[in-house]
């Protein structure tokens, strides 16, 4: 009789859970030493860069690269302070406030975006093959499938 910790299941978990670790280290060193910042800066920069008016709301930026509120603020504390993005109330709400990326991010987003490109192939897209574009809509099914926080 096999034991409830062999479901396929959780091997199918563990091994999501193995390959992120082992993906992200190698992304975080090489990200590092070419562009001087964090992987979770560059996270928040890529999703300010990819956004309309490349800005998003806080709360939304949050759940976007997976942070409380809190979390991100202390976050874009230090990326605005370094000049990468920048802050801008929002017109309709007195509580609410844009994160905005900054001429300084997108030169920094730029100036690194091949080097991490570099490492996005060899770590992903050469490994996976043709596969990787299936990858890309079965982690959206997942992350669909988990529904959204309203801001």
């Amino acid at each position: 009789m096999a034991e409830p910790w062999d479901d396929p299941r959780i091997t199918t978990f563990g091994m999501l859970m193995e390959a992120h670790a082992s993906v992200l280290a190698d992304i975080s060193r090489d990200l590092e030493s070419i562009s001087g910042v964090p992987l979770p800066w560059f996270e928040v920069l890529l999703r300010l860069a990819r956004s309309p008016d490349q800005q998003l709301r806080m709360a939304e930026l949050a759940r976007q690269v997976g942070l409380s509120t809190s979390g991100l603020t202390r976050l874009v504390d230090r990326v605005e302070e370094a000049g990468y993005v920048e802050r801008q109330s929002c017109p309709n709400d007195r509580r609410g406030a844009f994160a905005v990326l900054t001429p300084a991010g997108q030169d920094l987003l730029r100036a690194s975006l091949p080097g991490h490109l570099e490492t996005l192939d060899r770590r992903v897209s050469v490994p996976l093959g043709h596969d990787a574009e299936r990858l890309t809509d079965l982690l959206r099914t997942l992350r669909d499938a988990g529904g959204r926080a309203g801001c």
